[in-house]
């Protein structure tokens, strides 16, 4: 993680391509999910684009910040908070994903006058979204508790999957030199808008490459004891970094995020 983070697409102006500008959540239970959240973050609810089935924005203070949709009955998928990569041309993102060894799971397809979605993933399995706005242009806050604060990458080594982000969304990297810690800074536009993390034989087997979404709080130690209070998990316990106080926790679905009080 790091202190910088992209703000780009916010205060009614285009994300820059390859900036994460949205992040979404599908689940089974879709009202206990939002009351989850709801209470957690103080997000408010308003419906959004149906396409693939019953949908949901999530709003602070009347500005949006994340979706959360349902998941078919019939489709046992694993339920994981999705970063969307900001794109001018999802059709264009998408075949330069398959051409680098990449998947498109879905789309791209159209969400109604919103935009257009794709989801896709990266060679080493870690699924993304792509997205193409129109109406739609993303998270429209960032910075205050409740809010998305940043996107990590969870693989097993930095390198080689740093490629096919870098062939695909055009991206620079600024890895951090040290012999222990293995990971790399994505920046698009001249600033840091993402990261990947290597983390050898410890990553998960039962997750596999991922994407860790983190958002900002006012206070870790709080929000891990209202997570537990609300039917989640708590997974890594507060502790401090160089970046902030941070935690790794789960939903009652199961869903793993971070919370974080940035350092300012």
């Amino acid at each position: 993680m790091t202190e910088a983070r992209g703000s780009a697409g916010l205060n009614g102006t285009a994300y820059a391509p390859g900036t994460p500008c949205w992040v979404s959540l599908m689940v089974h239970g879709m009202a206990a999910t939002q009351q989850f959240y709801g209470d957690l973050f103080g997000w408010k609810f308003q419906p959004g684009p149906q396409q693939l089935g019953a949908y949901v924005r999530a709003q602070l203070d009347g500005q949006e910040v994340a979706g959360i949709g349902q998941l078919p009955p019939d489709r046992h998928l694993p339920v994981a908070w999705t970063p969307y990569l900001a794109s001018d041309d999802v059709d264009l993102t998408a075949q330069t994903v398959r051409h680098c060894g990449g998947t498109v799971g879905v789309g791209p397809l159209v969400a109604d006058e919103a935009g257009r979605l794709a989801i896709a993933s990266d060679p080493s399995g870690a699924v993304f979204g792509i997205w193409q706005a129109a109406a739609h242009l993303g998270a429209s806050i960032t910075g205050v508790p409740g809010t998305l604060a940043w996107n990590e990458l969870i693989t097993r080594d930095s390198a080689g999957v740093a490629r096919f982000y870098e062939r695909v969304f055009g991206y620079q990297e600024e890895p951090v030199v040290s012999a222990d810690f293995d990971y790399l800074t994505l920046h698009a536009a001249g600033r840091p808008v993402a990261g990947i993390h290597g983390v050898g034989a410890a990553l998960p087997r039962d997750r596999g490459a991922h994407w860790m979404t983190y958002f900002e709080v006012a206070d870790v130690d709080t929000a891990v004891t209202h997570v537990d209070d609300l039917g989640g998990h708590v997974l890594k316990p507060a502790h401090d970094s160089p970046h902030g106080r941070v935690a790794t926790v789960a939903d009652p679905e199961g869903a793993v995020f971070s919370v974080v009080r940035t350092n300012r």
